[in-house]
């Protein structure tokens, strides 16, 4: 038993098995995820969350140890970020004939984000951190942590809730644009990118590759949108 809790306080300090459990519980996750039909509810991410955080809790290790070896899934938002491009331009010629009802939308959904939490803001009482914190929730985590400590937030905090409403939203867009009887993919993926993220744009594109193709148009156009307008509302509440 001493053998053992030693070989595990040496691996836990390594970097490579962090990232190992990172994409073993991803690859478990997705393979419950597609057990399933792919459903709302077997999120992957979710999953993986879940899996890593049990992880976490049962060996006790601090969450800086487990970034150090984590990281480079995190470096990798980046470029996947970018890669969303291609699926953009092969299908530029539909993008261009829904191009104002989608800045129509992306107008709307940017300003009722900051709107809910003005208003949220106003009911409770909030202090000024973490509305600041909570202002940029729709957005990809990199470019809303940069608002958030750009702006006085705590970075962290925002980084977690731009996870839950991605995760969030990923869940509750296909039975939700089912209910309302929308079945423009492109109307459905933008809604998806737009509200909930990276989270939501992957989650399209496991429905339809035109609704990802949308969502990942709405997710960039939702980060630069939201970058001007944050400083713009939180200045309203001060």
């Amino acid at each position: 038993m001493t053998g053992d809790f030693s070989l595990w306080v040496y691996l836990a300090r390594t970097p490579l098995l962090w990232l190992t459990v990172t994409l073993t519980a991803y690859v478990a996750a997705d393979r419950i995820a597609v057990a399933t039909g792919r459903h709302p509810l077997a999120n992957p991410v979710l999953f993986s969350v879940v899996f890593v955080a049990a992880v976490l809790a049962i060996s006790d290790t601090p969450y800086p140890t487990y970034f150090e070896g984590a990281q480079f899934v995190h470096f990798l938002l980046g470029p996947a970020t970018v890669v969303l491009a291609f699926p953009l331009y092969e299908r530029r010629a539909t993008v261009m004939r829904a191009l104002l009802p989608m800045l129509a939308a992306l107008a709307a959904g940017a300003a009722m984000t900051l709107l809910v939490v003005i208003v949220l803001a106003r009911l409770f009482s909030l202090p000024q951190p973490l509305v600041v914190s909570l202002a940029p929730k729709s957005v990809t985590s990199g470019v809303a942590m940069g608002i958030a400590e750009t702006l006085g937030g705590d970075p962290t905090l925002t980084a977690i809730l731009v996870i839950l409403t991605g995760i969030i939203g990923a869940i509750l867009v296909t039975p939700m644009m089912e209910r309302l009887g929308i079945t423009d993919m492109r109307a459905r993926g933008f809604a998806a990118g737009l509200a909930a993220h990276g989270i939501g744009t992957a989650r399209a594109f496991q429905v339809s590759e035109v609704a990802g193709t949308f969502a990942g148009i709405a997710m960039g156009l939702n980060a630069f949108l939201t970058a001007i307008l944050a400083p713009v509302a939180l200045h309203l509440l001060r």
